[in-house]
């Protein structure tokens, strides 16, 4: 048998800083991977709030019969979420409900320009558009 010796073994002593080099390398792709996830829930959060500032508008116009209320109301209705969307955005299909036949349908739709922020896209926006449908007279 051969004799052990009491002597500490040095087996990592070449890979001394390997962690951190490891380290370095893998925490950019994380935080891309955490960047990415944020920006697709924030876009998901803003179609949601887009088809809900839809639907208030459609049925402000169904109602009331007033386009000019259902573009407030679409804009109050994005903007009571973070999403600054502005009248101009909103288009409203036909214009009044007056001496329309029961069958008319009101339709409205929202097309916001998305910027993922802290994206890598280059500050590019992408286009969300929802669309609601209501008929005329509630």
């Amino acid at each position: 048998m051969s004799a052990r010796r009491n002597r500490p073994i040095h087996r990592l002593g070449g890979e001394r800083g390997a962690v951190a080099v490891e380290f370095a390398l893998v925490v950019p792709l994380l935080l891309v991977l955490l960047f990415s996830i944020v920006s697709v829930s924030r876009a998901f959060q803003v179609q949601a709030t887009l088809s809900g500032a839809a639907r208030e508008a459609a049925r402000a116009m169904a109602i009331q019969n007033d386009s000019g209320a259902a573009r407030s109301a679409a804009v109050f209705a994005a903007s009571a979420a973070s999403v600054p969307l502005t009248a101009g955005q909103v288009s409203i299909s036909p214009s009044t409900c007056t001496g329309a036949s029961p069958k008319t349908n009101v339709v409205v739709t929202i097309t916001y320009q998305f910027k993922p922020t802290g994206s890598f896209a280059g500050g590019v926006a992408f286009p969300i558009t929802s669309k609601a449908v209501l008929r005329c007279g509630g």
